[in-house]
C-alpha cells in the first residue's frame, strides 16, 4: 500500500532542504518537486557557493524533474517550496507545465506568486498553476529570519573587528 503524504510532509522535507542551504551559508530556501506521491527533484539554494544567480532551489529541483521523466515539461507535477518563487523561478514553472505550487512564506519584495506579481496566474500566460500559499508559514519564515538575524550579527562582528583592527 502506497503512503500518502500531505502538503504538510511535503513541506517538511522542503524545510529539510533548505536546512542544506543554511548550513552552506545560503538563504535556507528547499524545494522538492513531487508526481504520483513520489519526489523527482529536490534542491536549495546554492547561488553564493555556485556563483550562479540561477541556481534558486526551485530551479534545481526543476531540472532535476526534467532529467528524472527525460522531458522539460512537468504535467501533474507539484512542486512545494518554503519561500514564494521569484520571478524567474516563477516563469520557469510556468515553462515547465507544474500543475501546481505549494509554499510556505510569503515574499513581499520579490513574490511573484500573488505577494508583489501574480505570474502564475497572469491573463497573458499560456500556462496557469494553481497555487496553494502558506503551508508551515510560520515555520517556514521562522527560519529565514533566523538565518538572517543571523547573518546580521555577523556583519556587526565583522565591522567591530575590522574597527578594533583599525585601532
Amino acid at each position: 500500500m502506497t503512503t500518502h503524504y500531505s502538503d504538510e510532509d511535503w513541506m517538511r522535507y522542503a524545510l529539510e532542504l533548505a536546512d542544506r542551504a543554511d548550513k552552506a551559508g545560503e538563504i535556507p530556501v528547499g524545494a522538492v518537486l513531487v508526481l504520483d506521491n513520489k519526489v523527482i527533484g529536490e534542491g536549495w539554494n546554492r547561488s553564493i557557493s555556485r556563483h550562479d544567480p540561477t541556481a534558486h532551489a526551485e530551479i534545481m529541483a526543476l531540472q532535476q524533474g526534467g532529467l528524472v521523466v527525460q522531458n522539460y515539461r512537468l504535467l501533474n507535477a507539484t512542486l512545494y517550496v518554503t519561500l514564494e518563487p521569484c520571478v524567474m523561478c516563477a516563469g520557469a514553472m510556468v515553462h515547465s507545465r507544474i500543475q501546481r505550487l505549494v509554499y510556505g512564506a510569503s515574499d513581499l519584495k520579490t513574490g511573484a506568486a500573488g505577494s508583489l506579481l501574480d505570474i502564475l496566474g497572469h491573463s497573458g500566460m499560456n500556462h496557469h498553476v494553481e497555487v496553494t500559499a502558506g503551508v508551515l508559514a510560520k515555520t517556514c519564515s521562522g527560519h529565514l529570519s533566523d538565518f538572517f538575524k543571523r547573518r546580521r550579527e555577523q556583519i556587526k562582528i565583522q565591522k567591530r573587528q575590522k574597527q578594533n583592527n583599525a585601532d
